[in-house]
């Protein structure tokens, strides 16, 4: 084996990408590297690390495709910033039946504590009692509202969210990343239809027993820890729910 195959293969049983990954993960949750911020150039970075730099490459392919890190035709890499309009392309899968994407606005919000119950303990993987955020809202269409969302959050994560200067804004994992230093990396959802409840009936200008779709979300951070568990009623009413598989 050559010595370049040899620093680009594993170190302490990990291999060498995994841990060049792992790293520049690290700075880029802990906002050492910055939102928008370049990345030193693959050589730099090896030297840095102390490995080659096919083993710098293989990382920040990684990266690419957790999204964390894009790369710039004659540039170089930089941190991806989870503007609005990235969070809402990435993780709303809401669309119009042409195939247009769903721009949800919101309304109606109120941020509450209280301690986490069995099933937010489970979700979260929270301690029992943990303090948790509750987040409920209205997403809404042209004035419409289509969706009621539940969210719960450990308070141990964001603190004083509900003091936070200019309230919760209508995306919520940009400002995971800004203020509190959360990545979202991935989010699982579940979905299924059901009867609409008498109790958003009326919030929807339907009738109780019409057919709703729920989707129940966790999202996860670079950690793979679940950070947020999301429950969201919605009417869709000729919009359809769509995801990218494979």
């Amino acid at each position: 084996m050559s010595s370049q195959t040899a620093r680009s293969a594993t170190r302490d049983g990990v291999p060498l990408y995994d841990q060049v990954r792992e790293t520049l993960a690290r700075q880029i949750s802990s906002g050492e590297l910055a939102p928008g911020a370049a990345l030193p150039s693959e050589f730099q970075l090896a030297a840095q690390l102390g490995v080659s730099q096919g083993t710098v490459r293989k990382a920040l392919n990684t990266l690419t495709r957790e999204r964390l890190v894009v790369r710039r035709q004659g540039k170089g890499t930089f941190v991806v910033e989870q503007t609005p309009a990235d969070v809402h392309f990435r993780f709303f899968n809401v669309f119009h039946a042409d195939g247009r994407r769903v721009l949800p606005g919101s309304r109606g919000t109120r941020v509450r504590s209280g301690k986490a119950n069995a099933e937010e303990c489970a979700r979260l993987r929270l301690a029992p009692g943990a303090p948790v955020w509750r987040i409920a809202r209205l997403r809404t269409l042209e004035d419409r509202a289509f969706m009621r969302e539940r969210v719960v959050l450990s308070a141990a994560l964001f603190p004083k969210l509900d003091v936070r200067v200019g309230g919760i804004p209508n995306t919520l994992y940009d400002m995971f990343q800004a203020d509190f230093g959360v990545l979202i990396v991935r989010a699982s959802d579940a979905v299924w239809g059901a009867a609409c409840p008498a109790a958003l009936a009326g919030t929807f200008g339907i009738a109780t027993g019409t057919p709703i779709t729920v989707i129940d979300r966790v999202a996860y951070d670079l950690d793979d820890m679940p950070v947020e568990w999301r429950m969201s009623f919605g009417h869709l009413d000729g919009l359809v729910y769509r995801a990218n598989v494979g």
